[in-house]
């Protein structure tokens, strides 16, 4: 009897060898079916299966691979309608330079590549949380920021008041009178707010000057996303990172959308490179403890690398496009995936809703509710489409009437400055159609059926 006992352990303990955990995203969630509740991701068998032409698919992979022939860094791209991955691919390579220096044998691009998401981090970082909080019942979107923050409020000195009224609701609509940022890192600018250290960011942001009267205009500001990510903190007692990826990353089977990967196993190799010499714009700005070395799974956005050690609400996550899929197809599903149920449908309603300001913002979203927004959306999206975009080169499409989702990740920064002295924020990358999207995502609409 003790023999069949510790035969009966040893085989208890060896079943994880035999049942190893799932490698990929779709399948971690899928294996779950007894408890699934929501549509995962599947690979169609073939384009035609979910209505798309493979010839004119083609047609996207010269687009992009002409711009490689003629210079542009790299991408990495999946397509997904009615919950199947139509294409996915990658382009081009992940790092040509050292410094100024071409490599000899540049890094490939594949397609299990991370990239720097840049401002794509405040739509499946902080939005995903708002919206988890809100279904939840744990955040009044219509609450004052002083409820959570309580040191955000006027002060005597302030040249333009009124903090002490503003809502949650003005920083997701970016009509809370900030600045479009503050250089927070960078004591010839900042002033008095001069922080390289998260603690003191997280108390200077309270005292941000308004940049114009809240509510009469609308100016896309990191600082309000700054401020949303500190809320979510006070709310949930957790730093962002802690929150997002233990709350919904991890259970949804993402290993690699995370922040500050290089300190949690990842390794340089492993990323899409960004900048060719730090945050130097090619040797002409410089800053105490500036990086001057070519930027690969280190943060490229100067506020959130300097000033917030790698975690803020406006940049700092990382992902690849598969996970990135997968964030998509949450919010065609409604609100989960699998067995994982992250928010509601009438908060995904709430906060794409057009702002009464300017009907290209939802809350926080951007919509394509305008031909102004065709360099993004491209000439066949519907009105419903929303997504966003990220200053490293990265694009994020929903499209709920076609029940399809673009990722476009480049890395169009890894490229020299056309002249630095003139427009130090101007790349090469810049220039190509990869790197401006319409024409992209264009051309995958019109590969549908």
């Amino acid at each position: 009897m003790k023999k069949l006992i510790i035969s009966a352990v040893a085989a208890l303990l060896f079943l994880p060898f035999l049942y190893p955990h799932p490698s990929s995203a779709q399948t971690a969630v899928a294996n779950d079916r007894h408890h699934q509740r929501y549509p995962v991701l599947q690979k169609a068998k073939n384009p035609e299966d979910a209505g798309f032409s493979t010839e004119k698919l083609k047609r996207v992979d010269r687009l992009i691979e002409e711009d490689v022939a003629a210079g542009f860094p790299g991408a990495s791209l999946i397509v997904i309608k009615d919950g199947k991955i139509v294409k996915q691919k990658a382009y081009g390579y992940k790092q040509k330079y050292s410094g100024l220096t071409p490599l000899k044998h540049p890094q490939k691009m594949r397609t299990d590549t991370m990239f720097d998401l840049a401002s794509n981090t405040k739509m499946y970082a902080v939005n995903f949380a708002l919206q988890h909080l809100a279904s939840r019942g744990e955040l009044d979107l219509n609450s004052k920021i002083s409820r959570y923050i309580p040191d955000f409020k006027d002060t005597p000195e302030d040249a333009i008041k009124g903090k002490s009224a503003l809502r949650i609701v003005d920083l997701l609509h970016h009509t809370a009178g900030f600045p479009a940022s503050w250089n927070y890192y960078d004591p010839k600018t900042a002033g008095k707010l001069y922080s390289q250290t998260r603690g003191k960011t997280l108390e200077f942001l309270s005292k941000t000057p308004l940049a114009y009267k809240p509510g009469t205009k609308q100016v896309y500001s990191d600082i309000d996303y700054m401020l949303l990510g500190l809320i979510i903190e006070k709310i949930t007692g957790q730093r962002l990172d802690s929150y997002v990826e233990n709350r919904f990353y991890r259970p949804l089977g993402l290993r690699h959308t995370l922040f500050n990967p290089l300190q949690k196993g990842f390794n340089p190799s492993q990323f899409a490179a960004t900048e060719l010499m730090g945050n130097t714009r090619d040797g002409t700005i410089s800053f105490p403890n500036i990086r001057s070395y070519t930027l690969q799974g280190e943060v490229h956005d100067e506020k959130a690398f300097y000033s917030m050690e790698g975690i803020s609400g406006h940049a700092g996550l990382f992902s690849t496009t598969e996970d990135m899929a997968v964030l998509l197809q949450v919010m065609l599903n409604g609100g989960g995936y699998g067995s994982q149920k992250l928010f509601d449908r009438p908060i995904i309603s709430q906060f794409t809703k057009p702002s009464n300001m300017d009907a290209t913002y939802g809350l926080g979203w951007r919509l394509n509710s305008s031909t102004d927004m065709e360099w993004m959306f491209g000439k066949h999206a519907s009105s419903r489409a929303y997504g966003h975009t990220g200053w490293t080169g990265t694009i994020t499409l929903i499209d709920p009437a076609y029940r399809l989702g673009i990722v476009l990740l480049t890395n169009k920064k890894h490229s020299p400055v056309i002249n630095p002295a003139e427009n130090p924020n101007q790349f090469e990358g810049d220039l190509f159609s990869t790197g401006k999207y319409g024409s992209v995502i264009t051309a995958v609409y019109e590969a549908l059926k």
